[in-house]
């Protein structure tokens, strides 16, 4: 056999065996968490580059719609952690023109969009709601945000926070929500304040809301990326 078809064969038996060799290292516990990471890190890469910023995510005639008694709640710590209302703002920070504090009716006075779409948990359920608010995209060019930046950072009342990439935050459907079924969010949900992202999974829609950072540079995640979930999670 000459040299260049031993090459060929030997490149093509080694493609047959990797599946098996990266089967082998999962097994050896030294290597497990290295290689989950880095498995998470490529399946993000992967994700951002297929995300499509002008593809909607499916909305829903108002007879789908989940009851609202019967949409779960779901919250990492306390289902209230006691926001004052009246004392309550946004506070903005970052590459922007107009940092400071922002108030829940300065928020409402930009267009009010509402929309019909599914939420998906991750731990494996999933319902239609009905959500309104202000689309992030028009609060960011309230307050001036840098088109170059990167990220969106939020940090919340119970002490959650996520980020966001800009793409995303763009998003028609991406909402600063402080209203379900037509009615003012509660607290249990997230009062007064909480993303709405129907092309993210659910843990991504932080409640709760007390802080909004554009950045170019995240120095954390989220709170359960952070714990190894992956981060960019789109639907």
């Amino acid at each position: 056999m000459d040299e260049k078809k031993f090459r060929q064969n030997s490149r093509r038996e080694l493609l047959k065996l990797t599946p098996v060799l990266a089967l082998g290292a999962f097994a050896i516990p030294n290597l497990q968490e290295g290689l989950l990471k880095k498995g998470l890190r490529f399946s993000d890469w992967t994700a951002a580059r297929l995300f499509r910023p002008r593809h909607l995510a499916t909305t829903f005639d108002d007879s789908e719609v989940t009851p609202f008694e019967k949409f779960p709640l779901n919250t990492y710590d306390v289902d209230d952690p006691g926001v004052i209302f009246e004392n309550w703002t946004l506070t903005v920070s970052g590459a922007v023109q107009k940092p400071g504090d922002y108030t829940l009716e300065q928020i409402q006075a930009l267009p009010r969009v509402r929309q019909n779409t599914r939420h998906i948990c991750v731990e494996g359920w999933d319902v239609i709601g009905r959500f309104g608010g202000a689309r992030l995209s028009d609060f960011l060019g309230l307050i001036g945000a840098d088109p170059t930046a990167r990220f969106i950072t939020v940090n919340c009342a119970d002490d959650y926070y996520e980020s966001l990439d800009m793409a995303t935050a763009m998003h028609q459907q991406t909402l600063l929500c402080y209203e379900m079924y037509d009615r003012p969010l509660t607290r249990e949900h997230g009062a007064p304040l909480r993303l709405q992202i129907p092309t993210k999974i659910g843990y991504k829609q932080a409640k709760y809301l007390t802080d909004l950072k554009v950045t170019h540079v995240l120095d954390r995640l989220g709170y359960w990326e952070d714990q190894g979930y992956s981060w960019f999670y789109g639907l």
